[in-house]
């Protein structure tokens, strides 16, 4: 399981647990939900806790003194807002307390084949990002893609300054596939990181993930993951 290999017992579930974004952006999501997936993010070591705009302050109080970052949504979901608009959301969000900015790439402007202003789009989201020293994913949409089309979209990722590249939203048609993944580590080398989001809800399937080439791993389903590894674990040590 990529790095989590390497190691074993509790050293393998801090692994794990280290490269999962806790995720909760349904727009049904209450205040009490967002505060317990602080509490559990806290307590598990996750990356970070990915929620809506409109709770990142909320979740950076909940978790002052933790190494737990909160990332958040930018053109969230569909990626047809105008840059400079996706710009500001960016700015807000990172003023709020977000380190981690998921972008949704304007997908229309892509299979336009505009991507000149696809690129741009990118652009004004990382400038401001990198300005403030906040981390950038762009999310590709992958499952409206072909695969011509996934690789132009982390091509202009790329060149736009971004640092990760991402499967998928998890509102849209799909989610995260292994040739999805493995071709968007195909397409980047190691210059960037590859996040896999979308219906990841076992320990199978995040480590398949992480095999075809994700450093990142986006699930609501973050505490059963681990869970899950830590009972695999369990269950070796009885043998």
């Amino acid at each position: 399981m990529g790095a989590v290999k390497e190691f074993t017992g509790p050293e393998a579930i801090k692994a794990l647990a280290s490269i999962i974004d806790y995720t909760l952006l349904k727009p049904e999501a209450t205040k009490e939900q967002i505060e317990r997936l602080c509490a559990e993010a806290r307590r598990y070591g996750f990356a970070t806790v990915c929620v809506n705009p409109s709770f990142v302050k909320l979740a950076a109080e909940s978790l002052k003194g933790s190494p737990v970052k909160v990332c958040s949504v930018v053109g969230f979901p569909l990626g047809s807002t105008l840059p400079e608009v996706k710009a500001y959301e960016a700015e807000m969000a990172i003023r709020n307390g977000a380190r981690e900015i998921d972008m949704v790439m304007n997908i229309g402007a892509l299979k336009s084949k505009d991507y000149d202003f696809a690129r741009k789009d990118i652009e004004a989201v990382v400038n401001v990002c990198h300005k403030y020293g906040a981390v950038v994913k762009v999310i590709i949409e992958a499952p409206l893609l072909t695969d011509e089309e996934k690789i132009k979209a982390c091509e202009l990722a790329m060149e736009a300054g971004a640092d990760y590249v991402k499967t998928s939203t998890g509102f849209g048609p799909g989610g995260a596939t292994v040739h999805d993944v493995s071709l968007m580590r195909r397409t980047v080398g190691e210059r960037m990181g590859v996040k896999a989001a979308g219906g990841i809800r076992s320990l199978e399937k995040a480590q398949a993930m992480i095999e075809a080439g994700a450093t990142r791993i986006g699930a609501s389903a973050g505490v059963k993951i681990v869970e899950e590894l830590k009972e695999s674990l369990a269950r070796g040590m009885q043998k």
